[in-house]
């Protein structure tokens, strides 16, 4: 689909020299930042990241660290050749797109939807307008994700070693599935496109993210998926019918208050022995590395990392009705966990817990 945008060279040198300097940023910045960091703190050890923020505070590294991240995203949506400003030069060809007819099962919008203060009070990601506003905000997101992860390779999709994680330990024959805060469908993909057996929901606030995810799905002639606008605290699907609830990448991006609503819906949809996993960021032994993390979540305007790291996450669970709650991490490439790696990398983490059968 969307082959009338036709290839523009300015445009691709652009974002491929943006993703090169997010790698030198990943792969030479920040250990050059950890090195420095060492030899500070080998004087004056730190307790936590405040105590790093102060130690780096007038480190030339860290300063130009910070400024590369800021502006990196930037320059990816709203530069000269930004994603969103490339993309809206070809807007009524993306809408046509999008308005093709679709299986009558495959997408349920509400026109009425009214989306949380939360969600719009902030362009989340540095995305102009966020991802609900624009008609074309889900196409535009579905093409930044390609490098929000540099280390990623595409024959290592970090989606489908989610599914396989999730089906791994469900323990069970799994029929059902439920997919919160789905956007453009990346995490939806693997259990409709892999195992034709299972039907998965994938639930969304953002109209534009499940017209281009149902669209996906379309191009795939997938039966076993449908595709909703609602909240995550609040799907209005049946109780108690299904064998996996996951989300990918949501927590950090709601409040404590909704996180724990989450918690508590994610009970509700399962059924007796079903599997709760849900894949985010957690960074919490390591003061260097909260610090930095702290320091993403103002820079890629994500302000709900913080207070999701600081989350008392096994007591929300038992406060949702679940016993057993196992917080481990999560290794999205082959050797990501490894010493020998010394990129900056997402502190991916899966908080996995179960409904008693």
């Amino acid at each position: 689909m969307f082959e009338n945008i036709p290839k523009n060279r300015p445009f691709d040198a652009y974002q491929s020299f943006v993703l090169d300097c997010k790698l030198y940023w990943t792969r030479r910045m920040f250990p050059e930042l950890r090195t420095r960091y060492e030899a500070l703190a080998a004087a004056y050890p730190p307790e936590g990241p405040k105590d790093v923020a102060e130690l780096m505070r007038d480190d030339t590294t860290a300063q130009m660290f910070g400024w590369f991240e800021r502006h990196m995203q930037r320059m990816k949506y709203s530069g000269q050749h930004g994603l969103a400003v490339h993309y809206d030069q070809y807007r009524a060809d993306i809408i046509r797109e999008l308005d093709a007819e679709l299986p009558d099962h495959l997408l349920t919008l509400d026109p009425e939807f009214q989306q949380p203060e939360y969600y719009t009070s902030i362009d989340i990601h540095q995305h102009p307008g966020g991802v609900w506003s624009d008609e074309i905000a889900g196409y535009v997101y579905e093409r930044g994700a390609q490098s929000t992860a540099p280390m990623l390779k595409k024959s290592q999709s970090l989606f489908h070693r989610m599914t396989d994680q999730a089906l791994t330990r469900a323990g069970r024959e799994v029929k059902k599935v439920v997919d919160l805060g789905c956007g453009w469908g990346g995490s939806t993909q693997p259990y409709y496109e892999d195992h034709p057996d299972i039907h998965v929901t994938g639930v969304e606030l953002s109209a534009p993210c499940l017209r281009v995810a149902a669209m996906r799905a379309a191009e795939l002639q997938a039966q076993n998926v449908t595709y909703r606008q609602a909240d995550a605290i609040k799907t209005g699907l049946p109780e108690g019918e299904n064998d996996i609830v996951t989300s990918t990448m949501v927590l950090h991006e709601m409040p404590p208050s909704h996180i724990r609503a989450l918690f508590k819906e994610s009970y509700r949809l399962l059924a007796p022995g079903g599997l709760s996993i849900h894949l985010d960021f957690l960074m919490r032994d390591d003061p260097f590395r909260q610090w930095v993390h702290n320091g993403h979540s103002a820079r890629n305007n994500e302000p709900f990392m913080v207070p999701l790291n600081e989350m008392n996450i096994a007591q929300a669970h038992r406060d949702a009705g679940f016993d057993d709650v196992e917080i481990v991490p999560f290794e999205e490439f082959d050797g990501a966990l490894s010493p020998a790696n010394t990129a900056w990398r997402f502190p991916w983490t899966m908080i996995i817990a179960r409904k008693a059968a």
